[in-house]
């Protein structure tokens, strides 16, 4: 069975949304090395909507100034969508085929590398509350953001998790991945 990961820049205060506005002095090498490790097993991506059209119009246009671009651009990417249709003009992207827990649960059982929630907080959320999510790293960066969307919401069912991983890095970031603890 395929493993479903996901990574998320993260404020001390639990910010998730918008980590341009707050991580750009903490990036450091051990950090650009767990990503790496992270990506290196990754061959298929989960994108919502918007981070698709977003990363859709930046990344391919960014390939040859950013690595990052020459993972995102070949690997096979699905895009969970209620208002997109037909094909979709990023390269190997298309539109999952099912609803999304029903597509995810049949993509694990495919043959294949990790798969990797990329630019979304909502499915990291609907995934990691439906049980589908194996590993969950956050990248906690030294820094109060204040504002902006956070991972979790005071409504959350409580969900155990169990500690996979940490490392700190140089510059203060904290890498800890996180997996659904078996009751």
């Amino acid at each position: 069975m395929r493993r479903l990961t996901a990574g998320l820049f993260s404020s001390v205060d639990g910010v998730v949304e918008s980590p341009h506005l707050w991580q750009f002095d903490s990036f450091d090498p051990e950090l650009g090395a767990g990503m790496g490790a992270m990506i290196g097993k990754v061959d298929t991506v989960l994108l919502g909507r918007q981070g698709y059209q977003e990363w859709a119009d930046h990344w391919p246009r960014a390939e040859a100034t950013d690595p990052f671009g020459s993972f995102i651009n070949p690997v096979q990417k699905f895009v969970a969508s209620r208002t997109l249709s037909g094909e979709l003009g990023w390269t190997n992207a298309s539109l999952m085929t099912a609803p999304l827990e029903e597509f995810v649960t049949a993509l694990k059982e495919t043959d294949g590398g990790d798969i990797a929630v990329c630019a979304s907080i909502s499915l990291v959320r609907q995934l990691l509350f439906a049980g589908l999510l194996d590993s969950l790293m956050l990248m906690t960066h030294p820094v109060v953001a204040g504002a902006g969307r956070r991972l979790f919401d005071p409504a959350d069912p409580v969900t155990r998790l169990e500690l996979q991983d940490v490392t700190a890095t140089s510059k203060g970031n904290v890498l800890a991945s996180y997996g659904l603890r078996a009751l």
